[in-house]
């Protein structure tokens, strides 16, 4: 006896569909709306796990961030030194080349820009000696960052894999030359007195200024130049790229170097701008944080002005939660951890939306009934 028919009792209650188009206020407040509930559940969780007033939590992030005049000048600092390894790893990352190896180039960058300060510094003049600090930084960076993507335009290497051992390399290199340079065996270079930048208004100025004509000068490169349009064309498929005669590792090869000449340019404003040293944290996992950055801003160098400031705001404010309550750093890296978290699963909603099974039903019906 042939069974009956009856399929719509095994679909599904919904299933998601990719939105054709979402209006920008409309994806922006699903964003803010995500961070709000975000802040609310810290909120929450600092009564909780540290007795402390919501209201005196959220009081005391804004404070830790933007409280003072001085407290601003180090949120411009640090987002600026964010969002210039951020505009680093953008072109790649639009190649769809997964380059997690910022962190290093970064780092290759301030230890070739130390080198020359510490063997060159006493016999040249200051403005020469910038001159070849910044030429040494962005030459090490740009050759750290063209060796995986050699491998990977000629041997089809995993370049996730690649740059992030590279990471490794760049840190032990940094550990070898400190122990030359530091005859008592400490490993600790104090502060060089040669090789400064010069100081403009703020001793942070110039490195903020240097910071955001570089944001502009990439957004140019990648959406109105021939590079940049190959560059997407690259990231989009390989395949086609090659159809209308784009040699794709000749793209692969050159936009690493871009990337890490950019992240060479970040560890010299690190060495001359700011620390005038070098240690194998020196860049401070800036170079991972940088990827969030980047994404955040759907690899748009003019939105990854903000995404930048925001996650430093976090990570200021969060800090100053640790030292008013007098807690590790566990817990303000938690929050940082949710509202990012929150972010990302907002994205979800921009993206795709849920479709029930009722809703197509009775657009069938509408449908029929036409």
């Amino acid at each position: 006896m042939k069974k009956p028919n009856n399929t719509s009792l095994h679909e599904p209650a919904f299933h998601i569909v990719k939105r054709d188009t979402i209006p920008l206020g409309k994806a922006m407040l699903i964003r803010v709306a995500a961070v709000a509930a975000a802040l609310l559940l810290c909120s929450v969780l600092s009564v909780l796990l540290i007795n402390a007033n919501p209201f005196e939590f959220i009081e005391t992030l804004i404070d830790g961030a933007v409280g003072s005049a001085r407290r601003l000048w180090k949120l411009a600092k640090d987002s600026a030194v964010l969002l210039c390894i951020s505009l680093a790893v953008t072109p790649a990352f639009r190649m769809r080349f997964w380059n997690i190896g910022a962190e290093g180039q970064t780092l290759i960058g301030a230890l070739a820009a130390v080198a020359v300060a510490f063997y060159l510094g006493g016999s040249l003049p200051n403005t020469v000696l910038l001159v070849l600090m910044l030429l040494a930084a962005v030459l090490a960076g740009a050759v750290w960052g063209c060796i995986p993507a050699i491998f990977k335009a000629l041997w089809k290497t995993n370049e996730t894999l690649f740059t992030l051992m590279m990471n490794y390399v760049a840190t032990g290199l940094v550990s070898f030359f400190l122990v030359i340079w530091t005859p008592s065996g400490s490993s600790v270079l104090g502060a060089l007195s040669v090789g400064h930048l010069p100081i403009v208004f703020h001793e942070y100025f110039l490195l903020i200024a240097i910071t955001l004509i570089l944001t502009f000068v990439v957004h140019i490169y990648l959406s109105r130049t021939k590079q940049g349009y190959e560059i997407s064309v690259v990231g989009e498929s390989e395949n086609t790229a090659r159809y209308i005669g784009i040699g794709v590792g000749k793209v692969i090869i050159r936009t690493m170097i871009v990337s890490g000449a950019i992240c060479g340019l970040a560890g010299f404003l690190i060495v001359g701008a700011l620390d005038h040293s070098i240690t194998t944290t020196t860049v401070g996992g800036l170079g991972f944080t940088a990827i969030m950055a980047s994404w955040l801003a759907k690899f748009n160098p003019i939105v990854m002005i903000g995404s930048s400031a925001f996650i430093t705001f976090l990570d200021q404010g969060s800090a100053q939660i640790s030292t008013n309550f007098n807690i590790d750093s566990s817990f303000p890296d938690m929050v940082v951890g949710i509202v990012l978290f929150f972010i990302i699963g907002c994205e979800f909603f921009i993206s795709y939306r849920l479709k029930f099974r009722d809703s197509d039903q009775n657009a069938k019906k509408g449908g029929a009934g036409k």
